[in-house]
This record gives C-alpha cells, structure tokens and sequence, in this order.
C-alpha cells in the first residue's frame, strides 16, 4: 500500500505527546484495551491494546548500569509476552514465547528484572502474535542514558508508526491477510510521527530519538528545521557523526540525531506528490545561549570486536512469498528452506565465538532482519566492519553479510522484522553455549 496525499492523512506531534512513567520497583505495565485518537482530533477515536492506559506505552527511561524491574500483568484479553528490543539482556527475561519463557496468558502476570547495560534508544513490544498486537499498540519506548549524556538542550523521543484504519477509525482487523503476509506486509493508510516534547527554541540543541515501531513499512524520512548529524544507529553510537541524508529506517530500528534548530522541527515522507508531513514540533522563542561546541560522537560502544577471520561462516537465505520461487518451508516464507522454529538452531556458537553471516534475499521484497540479545557489524562493500545494529534491511534481491561475537549465552531468535513475514516462517535462533 503506497503512501499518497489522498489517503496519507497527518497531524502535528503536538497532539500525541508520548506518556512518561516514574521509575520504581518494581514497575507495573499493564497491557488492556485503551482508546487512542490516532486521527486527527476532530475524527473518531480508535479502540487499541495499550499500555497503563495509553499507545505507545510510557517511556521508560534509566540510566546504563541500572535495574529494571517491570511486572507485566496481562489484561489484553490475549496470550501476550514484552520483549526488550535490542537489549543485551539475560536469555530468559528476553520474552519470546515458546524460546525464552511460556507465554503470559491473559488475566496473568510474568515479572521482568535485568540490568540495562548499554546506554541507547531500545524499544520494548509484544513478542506474541506481535504482527497483530504491535500493531494494536502494545509497544514504548526504552531508553538508556548515557553515565555522562552530551550536552543538549532537549532530549526528544518520537514514535512512527503507521495503521490501517476504516472510515469510521477503527482498526481493520483483518491480521491475518495472507496477502499482507506474502506481500510487503501489512502496511497503513495513516501514519505519524510521536514527540515526547511540543515545542523547542531557535538555537536549542535537541537530540532526536526516531524509533520505527511499524509492523512492515520502511520509512525514508525528510528533516527540516534542524542541521546536525546522525550519531547513534539501533541504539549504539557511530565512530563518528554522519551527515543527514538519504535517511531510511526499517521496521524496529532507531536513529539518533544531535542538531540544532533552525525552525519547526518537521519529519516528511516523501510521495509522489512531493513531501508530506508527518509530525512537526513547533518552534518558539529563542535560546539566548545556545550550545556552540561542535557536535562530536557519543561515547564508544561497549562491543566485542571479531577476529580477522571470524570462527564460522553461514548463510541464510531468505526464499518465498509472492513472486518468489518454490522453497522447502510449510509457510508462505523460509530461512534455507525452513519455516518456523525447529528443535534444532540455525546455529550453534561457544560463547566468545565469532562469525560471518552472508544474509541472501531471494525474494521479491524487503526484509529487515533481526537478532537478539546482541548486536552485530554491517559489513561494508569494500570489507570494512560498519555500523552496528540489532536491525538490518536487505533489499530485495540484494546481499548484506553481518558479522557477530556470539557473546551472550542462550536461546536467540533471529528473524525478520516485517512481522507478518516471521508470523509465515521467516524465523530461526541460535544457540550461544
């Protein structure tokens, strides 16, 4: 479903701040049924899942080293489970029903506790019939703080995601479309983009947290009003700050950004009919002392770095869907031939070992692929490690090769992001030992 000016409708930011939560211990987020005005405030409001009573849920926000004790108690009406996206977290707290932990049924209660050890952007979500359950709002921000954050003048989350809605607002509920599933995946006729801040002052340095929490659409982003850099990718600081351009972000993956304003602050999709506005913070008044040092990288990323030539080398190749060939999965997609989880892991690594995962997509679509519980290098064209992600896109038809330590005991899933994709077969795990 592509995006026109037709059917594309946006508001300002403004009108959907993202709630906050006070941190004690342990925390409670409580998944239930909330009513949300996805659409403008003059149409209908749109019955959702949610958290504490709002989607996305609250922020959670801690600094890095730091616990957090959450008792998630399940009143969706849903078996549900929260997963810690992009956390290097322990195994079992990592919520993937059926790998990790059996699943919260509704009516239940399941208590997370672990230590956040990697300032970043992260996200939690449901991690069960997450390609319906993400999309009815069962999601929110992580965040880690930096021991020693950069100077800036606002620290901005913002949340983009899109929904398909009727007429009248509701959600459609048709979840399990298999045509959305051999397709693109299920992708809205609404979208916008969430700011935990209204307005901001010509000359503030604000950094901009943009979380993807879209179930299958990739979002080319425009910025205006602000000039500064991309400096963190999947929650982990690059080396140094890259300039803002050409800026994609996949289902499920982050972009930090330091800048300094120059006017409203606007994100814009671009369309057919040129740009469109998808959120916008107001600007107002000025900074009558702005931050004048240069904007420098984040401090470094705690990562083990791989050997010259890493332990294992593996392939997975993406196969199926439409226009695809004939594979030998049960579902619409596979990984080398395989849908779903099986009793036997893709892989299996001693825990230090490092390897070089060529990821193929022999496909007619974009597939954004997931690890958890670690991150892994995006190998560039010339060799070179790149940048870090939990997250990354392969195009269709097109190769990426990754390369990981395997440095976190346990049973991980590694899957696609477009979560219809992984609901028909895109997914495996791996085991580190």
């Amino acid at each position: 479903m592509k995006l026109h000016r037709r059917t594309f409708l946006a508001t300002t930011a403004a009108s959907v701040l993202l709630p906050k939560l006070a941190l004690a211990t342990p925390q409670v987020l409580r998944a239930e049924p909330v009513m949300a005005q996805i659409l403008p405030e003059t149409e209908p409001a749109t019955r959702m899942l949610g958290l504490n009573g709002s989607t996305p849920g609250p922020t959670l926000r801690l600094r890095e080293g730091e616990r957090l004790s959450v008792r998630f108690d399940n009143q969706s009406g849903q078996g549900s489970a929260l997963h810690w996206h992009g956390i290097r977290i322990d195994n079992a707290m990592d919520g993937v029903p059926g790998l990790t932990q059996e699943i919260v049924a509704d009516g239940e209660t399941f208590d997370y506790d672990f230590t956040v050890p990697d300032p970043g952007t992260y996200w939690y979500h449901s991690h069960a019939r997450s390609w319906e359950q993400v999309e009815r709002g069962i999601y929110g921000p992580l965040i880690v703080e930096e021991a020693s954050p950069p100077a800036v003048d606002r620290d901005i989350t913002v949340v983009i995601d899109d929904w398909r809605l009727e007429r009248t607002g509701a959600l459609a509920e048709d979840f399990d479309n298999r045509h959305d599933a051999s397709h693109g995946g299920r992708l809205g006729n609404f979208a916008r983009a969430m700011a935990s801040e209204t307005s901001v002052r010509q000359g503030d340095r604000v950094r901009l947290r943009l979380i993807n929490a879209a179930t299958a659409r990739i979002f080319p982003l425009e910025l205006t009003g602000a000039d500064g850099f991309i400096v963190a990718l999947d929650g982990r600081p690059l080396p140094e700050p890259q300039p803002i351009a050409d800026l994609v972000i996949a289902p499920a993956q982050r972009v930090d950004i330091i800048a300094n304003v120059t006017g409203d602050v606007a994100l814009s999709v671009p369309t057919r009919e040129g740009p469109f506005e998808i959120g916008r913070i107001a600007m107002t008044g000025e900074n009558p002392a702005p931050i004048s040092e240069p904007i420098g990288p984040l401090p470094g990323a705690r990562a083990a770095m791989p050997p010259a030539t890493p332990d294992q080398s593996l392939t997975l190749s993406m196969e199926g869907g439409a226009m695809g060939g004939r594979h030998g999965g049960s579902g619409l997609w596979s990984f080398n031939g395989t849908s779903g989880l099986t009793d036997t892991p893709f892989a299996r690594f001693a825990r230090g070992e490092a390897a070089r995962i060529t990821l193929v997509n022999d496909t007619a679509f974009p597939h954004g692929i997931h690890l958890h519980g670690h991150h892994f290098h995006e190998v560039e064209a010339g060799g070179s490690l790149g940048a870090l992600r939990d997250t990354t896109l392969v195009n269709a038809g097109e190769s990426r090769d990754i390369i990981c330590v395997f440095d976190n005991p346990g049973a991980w899933m590694f899957h696609c992001h477009m979560l219809g994709h992984q609901a028909e077969g895109m997914k495996t795990w791996v085991e580190v030992v």
